[in-house]
């Protein structure tokens, strides 16, 4: 009997997007050579990818809950390719429907061109109504905008150098693209938990990124995935993430919080393949800090001791 798979594991870049839902206090006074540790550590210790949030501006009513501070995912993992060898690079997720795919795809194309193949495109629709507004996109219907540029950016980023796409809001051909993608089929992962967002990541994804889902509720998520893509006769498997508790590998010396998983490596490993045993295969880990090198040394005690039982 062939063993069951062991679940690949990627982490959120810290200091990209500080929210006050999830930065470390540490993480305001942090800059480009904190992220460049935090990469070289996760491509050091085996995880799956890095990944970079997206906001173009953040309105002021919400800015006491998210912070104004959003690198740009695609300039942040350009410079951090460049300083990395084998992690992914992963945008999670980026709000594609606020640009033409065109540019979309003429941006993500030379990232995975430059990178030598380890993009994952995550995208999700969005939810901050001012950033719609500020760039003319109708925020009602940026579903459907999603749903038209996914397949806009299936033709922009596949072999061809110059992709066509004839749709209700986008219609092009005849526009040559170079540098190509460095790989064949860039893959295209699916952010949010809503039915709309979960039945467009069955139908039109290669992932599937759950925003906020508590572990009991990931079942039925993935069994909806599961029926729907099956429904739809869609032939090729589906990746499917979960993001996990908080976590910190070992005894802390100090309190990270009653919700946070602590403990050794075996512990910690039993908890997470409980989502494997789900239909997970991505997991994105939350490790928590005090600090830079408390953050390195915990993504290196995680890939060494937890990832190996996994």
């Amino acid at each position: 009997m062939r063993p069951e798979p062991s679940l690949e594991y990627g982490i959120q870049l810290p200091v990209q997007a500080q929210s006050a839902l999830f930065a470390e206090p540490w993480e305001a006074a942090a800059g480009p050579a904190d992220l460049v540790a935090v990469a070289r550590a996760a491509d050091r210790a085996g995880f799956a990818y890095v990944g970079s949030c997206d906001h173009v501006a953040v309105p002021r009513r919400l800015a006491p809950a998210m912070s104004t501070v959003w690198y740009d995912p695609v300039a942040t993992l350009a410079h951090l390719a460049a300083v990395t060898e084998r992690v992914r690079l992963l945008s999670h997720v980026a709000v594609v429907g606020l640009r033409h795919p065109l540019l979309t795809a003429k941006q993500y194309a030379t990232l995975d061109h430059l990178s030598s193949g380890r993009l994952i495109l995550g995208v999700g629709a969005g939810h901050v109504r001012e950033e719609f507004e500020a760039l003319g996109v109708d925020f009602r219907r940026r579903g459907a905008v999603l749903d038209e540029t996914l397949d806009a950016l299936r033709a922009a980023l596949g072999p061809e150098q110059f992709p066509e796409h004839h749709g209700k809001l986008y219609d092009f051909e005849g526009l040559g693209q170079l540098p190509r993608p460095a790989q064949p089929r860039v893959p295209l992962w699916v952010g949010g938990s809503s039915p709309a967002a979960v039945r467009r990541a069955a139908l039109k994804g290669d992932g599937w990124l759950p925003q906020g889902d508590p572990r009991d509720r990931l079942p039925d998520q993935i069994a909806r995935l599961t029926r729907l893509r099956e429904e739809a006769g869609v032939p090729d498997p589906l990746t499917v993430g979960a993001l996990t508790e908080p976590l910190y590998v070992g005894a802390p010396a100090w309190d990270v919080g009653h919700r946070t998983l602590t403990g050794p490596p075996d512990a910690l490993a039993e908890s997470l393949r409980a989502y494997r045993a789900m239909g997970v295969h991505q997991i994105q880990v939350r490790l928590r800090s005090r600090n830079r090198d408390e953050l390195t040394d915990q993504i290196e005690a995680f890939g060494a001791e937890v990832a190996p039982l996994l």
